[in-house]
């Protein structure tokens, strides 16, 4: 499978922050302290990140009850996959890791400082964002080059795709032990520090619209307005 790096991921203390589940704003108010641990396994973290992008195209086929059957016999189902992918001409299937040695860092921190290991966690859930958002955009300069228009992102565990359903199609496409990726009994990737999401091109694609829209935290998640616009 083809490989796209990144090494160059955009990302500071406040995404940091956020991928502990705190609030920036109110952290940098009543926690000076958290901030400068967050600055501190930024600096530290970001020399263990190990950014690696696994993806596969493949061209659709048809779409049958839900079902969008892509070259080879590949298969996506789901009642949003049908509602975003179904006028694609082509998928891109994508996962997105850092992999495993920050992780490992981290727990390992964690059973001396708890504080300081939870903010090299963030470090890790910041930087696959970063990744995800990054990949996203060059799949999509890819596509506007070719004149086609691509879908939004649609993840496993989107309202519409359950994780159980999406996550062993997409490694079926993509075949992720290539990355030292594996998927759990349960549905889960390891390394944590991973994503996987499809995106559809195609001349009459629907463009617009959030991830977040479809995210079954929409209603409670206080970070909607933080992430990108096309990547939750």
């Amino acid at each position: 499978m083809p490989i796209w790096k990144s090494q160059d991921l955009d990302f500071g203390v406040d995404a940091v922050l956020r991928g502990q589940g705190a609030e920036p704003g109110a952290i940098r108010e009543r926690s000076p302290r958290l901030v400068d641990l967050a600055e501190r396994a930024l600096e530290e973290g970001t020399s263990l990140l190990e950014p690696t992008t696994l993806f596969r195209e493949l061209d659709v086929e048809t779409l049958r009850h839900e079902r969008l059957i892509l070259d080879g016999g590949s298969t996506l189902s789901g009642t949003l996959i049908a509602e975003h992918l179904g006028p694609a001409d082509r998928v891109i299937s994508i996962l997105c890791t850092v992999g495993d040695a920050l992780e490992d860092h981290a727990g390992e921190v964690s059973q001396e400082n708890i504080v300081y290991g939870l903010a090299l966690d963030g470090v890790g859930s910041a930087a696959v964002e970063a990744l995800a958002n990054a990949a996203c955009k060059h799949f999509e300069d890819q596509a506007v080059e070719l004149g086609f228009q691509s879908s939004i992102p649609i993840s496993p565990g989107m309202v519409g795709w359950p994780v159980e359903k999406g996550q062993p199609e997409i490694f079926e496409i993509l075949e992720p032990e290539q990355v030292n990726v594996q998927l759990t009994e349960y549905g889960l990737m390891k390394p944590r520090k991973s994503l996987t999401m499809v995106l559809g091109l195609g001349p009459t694609m629907k463009t617009g619209g959030r991830t977040c829209d479809f995210c079954a935290m929409r209603e409670t998640c206080r970070y909607q307005d933080h992430y990108d616009p096309h990547h939750a």
